[in-house]
């Protein structure tokens, strides 16, 4: 499943930053998954990553907070669709720097 300009809203995430004010503009070229995000508590977010398998992700992730805190993180996630035909984007993440905390998470594609 390709992510290439497809864009996604935070549909869960009780323990991270994104909400359903932060947007995701995903880009993808074989392999290789890059995306932007802002909003909410996000000021600007930048991704970089892989597809390991049809529907299996991993991520690498960075940002900077509204409060001005920088954050990166990682995640491994997984692809799907929807019955209304929708890609839907599941994943276990964790920070790398600060608390170290993590959670799941669950985005939406927009039209």
């Amino acid at each position: 499943m390709n992510l290439d300009n497809k864009i996604f809203v935070t549909t869960e995430n009780k323990s991270g930053l994104s909400s359903d004010k932060t947007i995701f503009h995903y880009f993808q070229n074989g392999a290789t998954i890059t995306a932007k995000y802002k909003g909410g508590a996000i000021l600007e977010g930048h991704i970089i990553g892989k597809q390991a398998q049809d529907s299996k992700i991993e991520l690498l992730y960075q940002c900077l907070t509204t409060d001005g805190e920088l954050k990166a993180g990682h995640s491994k996630g997984t692809v799907s669709k929807t019955e209304n035909g929708k890609l839907k984007l599941e994943f276990d993440w964790n920070w790398l720097n600060g608390d170290l905390s993590g959670g799941k998470s669950e985005y939406m594609e927009l039209d």
